[in-house]
């Protein structure tokens, strides 16, 4: 591939997002449409989807949004079917929809447990499987190769006491996405995965940690990692986390103090 002077060029591209009401998953529409893509979203919100929809369909985006619950599987399937008879076929799919609720190991219940690993890792599956037949990477286009981004967490590459299974599920993410890069390899498929931290949105709650670079970070400084790995620009690149924290994982222990010197916790 011969980069152009428009390698982010998305152009006609279907992006199906979950997630997309709002934070990290609105501010990844928003980026992929203002780039060409068509957009299909879901989410449980209706309201705040409602929201979103009408914002991008009033920036004269073609976009598809249903309320819907990604742990429901015969509802997923029906999405995708509904997104392939608008538009054809799915070229990118972002799986950012997750949540958790803090709790020690103990203290969570098996309906607790069970509804993590649904919405953490049972559902990404299930997405990955629907979407997949309706991949195609039309004539040997490495670079327009269909994509699929795994929204993550910091918390897959570290421990998180309180957040265990919600932890453990985003680093199985992490690894199907690994795994999934292999099979999918030949069919032209390129599956990564994408880690924040210090990301604030409707629902992290009150950020009060410094970063290395000294600032929070924001949801388009997510949607820009997707954004990339979604284009041609990234065409050779599968089976990758990209980290989007401001040095958080590199840091590991290491914090900046009041006097602006790194100290080890």
């Amino acid at each position: 591939m011969v980069l152009d002077p428009n390698p982010l060029d998305l152009e006609g591209r279907v992006a199906l997002v979950t997630g997309a009401a709002s934070g990290i998953g609105a501010a990844v529409a928003s980026a992929l449409s203002r780039f060409g893509a068509r957009l299909a979203l879901c989410d449980r919100d209706a309201v705040a989807l409602d929201e979103t929809e009408a914002r991008l369909a009033g920036e004269g985006v073609d976009v598809l949004a249903t309320r819907l619950d990604v742990r429901d599987d015969p509802a997923v399937d029906a999405f995708v079917g509904q997104v392939v008879a608008r538009f054809g076929r799915i070229d990118i799919l972002v799986n950012n929809a997750g949540g958790t609720f803090q709790a020690d190991f103990e203290a969570t219940s098996p309906g607790g447990q069970q509804a993590l690993v649904d919405l953490n890792f049972n559902a990404v599956a299930k997405f990955i499987r629907s979407v997949v037949p309706h991949m195609d990477p039309g004539e040997g286009d490495a670079g327009h190769a269909p994509s699929i981004v795994n929204i993550t967490s910091v918390e897959a590459h570290r421990a998180a006491p309180g957040y265990a299974v919600y932890a453990a599920m985003k680093a199985a993410v992490e690894n199907l996405g690994k795994s999934l890069a292999l099979e999918l390899g030949a069919r032209g498929i390129r599956i990564n995965s994408v880690a924040p931290d210090m990301i604030p949105t409707p629902g992290t709650g009150e950020m009060n940690a410094e970063t290395p670079l000294a600032r929070r970070g924001h949801v388009d400084d997510v949607a820009g990692a997707v954004l990339y790995l979604a284009s041609p620009l990234a065409g050779f690149v599968t089976g990758s986390t990209l980290h989007v924290d401001g040095g958080t994982h590199a840091a590991g222990g290491w914090r900046r103090d009041a006097a602006g010197r790194f100290t080890l916790d």
